[in-house]
């Protein structure tokens, strides 16, 4: 049986405070206000939560895999607690120059996760705060993709709207974007 009410989403700045000089261990990983809540309220709904996340910091020799897999075990704990649940994590590890075909915003991580747990990703949704999440859910084909403002840069709607590209929802952080998905307006995956 194919797993359905799949939400991916992206790491640095849609669930914690994203860096420039990146996030190399637990200690920098800083949860945004509303998150934990957001991945509860959307965990509640059934929703099965898929981070999908670029972490070229393995391939850039910044920090080993055992230091990457803590802060995914700590971020799981963490959620965890406050009632949410992360059923699983997909993340790239190459380098920018390094042409993987995982690297969002190419759509191997969801193709991935897709062949791994049968997911229909017409009727998924992509969360980001980057252009690269935008394109990436397009790329895959998910149902519908939203756009958060929360990560440090703050100009992505308007150069994905120069580039002809519109997320089906621009919210201010993943809690709006959770309230969204469960009370707003019916997204296109969520559609009868």
């Amino acid at each position: 049986m194919a797993l359905d009410k799949v939400i991916f989403l992206d790491r640095d700045g849609v669930i914690n405070r994203d860096s420039p000089d990146y996030i190399k261990r637990w200690e920098e990983f800083e949860f945004l206000p509303g998150s934990l809540e957001a991945l509860r309220l959307l965990t509640e709904a059934g929703f099965h939560l898929i981070l999908i996340t670029n972490q070229s910091i393995i391939n850039r020799g910044m920090v080993p895999l055992e230091e990457l897999a803590r802060t995914h075990r700590r971020l799981r704990q963490a959620v965890a607690a406050a009632g949410g649940h992360i059923f699983d994590i997909f993340f790239c590890p190459h380098r920018p120059d390094e042409d993987c075909a995982c690297r969002k915003p190419s759509p191997g991580l969801i193709l991935q996760a897709r062949a791994q747990y049968g997911i229909d990703l017409g009727r998924t949704i992509m969360i980001g705060d980057s252009g690269r999440d935008i394109h990436c859910g397009r790329n895959a084909g998910c149902g519908a993709v939203i756009l958060v403002r929360t990560g440090y840069k703050t100009d992505v709607a308007q150069r994905l709207a120069a580039e002809g590209v519109r997320p089906d929802a621009v919210e201010d952080d993943l809690l709006a974007a959770a309230r969204r998905i469960l009370s707003g307006p019916p997204l296109p995956a969520h559609r009868s």
